[in-house]
């Protein structure tokens, strides 16, 4: 089976009009279906795996979104289905997010540490 490296660099794509960021949704579907995929977070991405955050509730005229987004915990969620969580030490460091701030079980790489993800898999898709 095709080992699958999906490279998460765009966060929060839709996360006020629906309770999930679209490609972590898309990629606990596709584990579901058989799927050998790796997560990399980058860019604003790495705020993914900051424990505990919670996003208020957002209300357009009547309309309410009542189920927030929770990242962090969809995060978990995937590497309960064992997926590998990586997440990038410089990107985390640039936006001053400690290490221990993070979820557990996140993996974090540097730049170098990236180059082998990649040489690893068979795809990279990068959002």
């Amino acid at each position: 089976m095709a080992k699958t490296l999906n490279i998460i660099e765009s966060a929060y794509r839709a996360t006020i009009e629906e309770q999930d960021d679209t490609i972590v949704w898309i990629t606990h579907a596709m584990k579901g279906a058989g799927a050998d995929l790796t997560v990399f977070l980058r860019g604003n991405a790495v705020n993914y795996v900051v424990s505990g955050q919670e996003a208020p509730q957002v209300s357009f005229g009547e309309w309410k979104q009542t189920h927030a987004a929770q990242i962090d915990r969809d995060i978990t969620d995937l590497m309960s289905k064992e997926v590998n969580v990586y997440v990038s030490e410089e990107d985390l460091e640039q936006r001053g997010i400690a290490l221990t701030a993070l979820i557990s079980g996140v993996k974090t790489v540097n730049r170098e540490g990236m180059l082998d993800l990649v040489e690893s898999h068979d795809r990279i898709w990068h959002w």
